[in-house]
């Protein structure tokens, strides 16, 4: 295996549809890029209802995009597994458990577990929820690729056994996520699927913030939302943003907001993706705060960190708009130079590659990456 030209075989949760998960999106950023650098990819998603319902991307141009229908279809494809230069199976795939196993016992090439959702992935081994991963799996994964640095990659390490632990912050496409000098038609817009855990959050620093300022226009974008929820009259609801109008959706708020998962927020350095495609749109970011957000970016420099009502409202109402200018700008930047597509998949392909001599070389345990791991 060299990094010119590898085989990546990947079992993910979506990649055909970006309804109801941000899974898709960090996909479709990687694997474009890593095609870009040569490598042949293979993505295979089981085919569910709920995504086979809402595709909104059938025919990839930089992989080739496979269903299969369960755990005997997918049997049909060792062939491919078996003779791939690295194998990637990703958090959340149904009956991840059982892929799992198959790949680790059919896979020559190395493997690797991409947790999109690490501290989820934790909190629910720690109650004995195996829903896509055992504890049992992990010392079989050559390389366990984290959206979570700090840390937790010792952890994984010392705890669970992992062979080496890798931060592998999801990214942004720059090509795709710019600037597009709109005129803003929201103050505030949020857009993320609807999670139990976040809603607490999203109330106090929209919901409320729009009651108390009706003047003020603020939307809030993504699936799944209960029927029950009280939304002000100046919130505009819009139940699903495919991919490729993000940077629209962005380009039409003056701030968009980020909140974080519970579990994440507890974990700390869980950036995500929508934090870099806002930074990457210059849109300036109001977010709530967490251990190692500062190692992403600066707060007030490159984002406006936030705990109140009246924080969230200091911004909107009182920042003069050469600020507001300034601070999505300077987001864009930092983005630019650390965090696109391209800069995870050159990691992506240095960790493989360390991962194959480590296991030649029978090497100790390793953890790379992850401000403050």
């Amino acid at each position: 295996m060299n990094s010119g030209g590898m085989r990546i075989v990947v079992l993910g949760l979506s990649l055909s549809s970006s309804w109801g998960n941000g899974h898709a999106t960090t996909w479709r950023a990687l694997l474009r890029a890593l095609a870009r650098r040569g490598h042949d990819i293979l993505f295979m998603e089981r085919d569910t209802p709920w995504y086979a319902a809402h595709r909104d991307l059938t025919a990839p141009e930089y992989c080739r995009l496979m269903f299969y229908e369960d755990l005997g279809g997918l049997k049909e494809w060792r062939g491919a597994i078996a003779e791939a230069d690295a194998v990637i199976v990703g958090s959340y795939v149904p009956e991840g458990v059982a892929v799992g196993r198959m790949v680790q016992a059919e896979a020559r090439g190395v493997t690797a577990f991409y947790d999109i959702d690490t501290p989820v992935t934790l909190a629910k081994l720690e109650r004995g929820d195996f829903e896509y991963l055992s504890p049992d799996l992990i010392p079989g994964y050559d390389l366990y690729l984290s959206f979570t640095g700090g840390p937790v990659l010792r952890r994984l390490v010392r705890e669970y056994g992992a062979p080496a632990a890798c931060a592998l912050y999801c990214s942004v496409d720059a090509e795709t996520y710019r600037p597009l000098g709109l005129t803003p038609r929201w103050d505030l817009g949020y857009l993320g699927t609807w999670s139990e855990d976040r809603q607490p959050a999203l109330e106090r620093l929209l919901i409320e913030p729009a009651r108390r300022a009706p003047q003020l226009r603020f939307a809030v974008a993504g699936p799944r939302y209960p029927s029950g929820i009280a939304w002000p009259p100046n919130v505009e609801r819009i139940e699903h943003v495919p991919p490729a109008e993000h940077p629209a959706f962005y380009a039409a708020c003056r701030f968009t907001l980020n909140v974080t998962r519970a579990d994440m927020a507890r974990m700390g350095w869980s950036p995500s993706v929508r934090l870099f495609e806002a930074a990457a749109c210059a849109t300036p970011i109001i977010s709530d705060i967490w251990e190692g957000i500062g190692s992403i970016l600066a707060p007030e420099r490159e984002i406006i960190l936030v705990r109140s009502v009246e924080d969230v409202l200091g911004a909107l109402l009182h920042m003069p708009e050469e600020h507001r200018r300034a601070l999505g700008d300077a987001a864009r930047r930092r983005i630019l130079a650390e965090h696109t597509a391209e800069h995870r998949a050159e990691a992506l392909e240095h960790h493989l590659l360390a991962a194959k001599r480590s296991r030649a070389a029978g090497c100790q345990a390793r953890v790379a990456g992850g401000v403050g791991s």
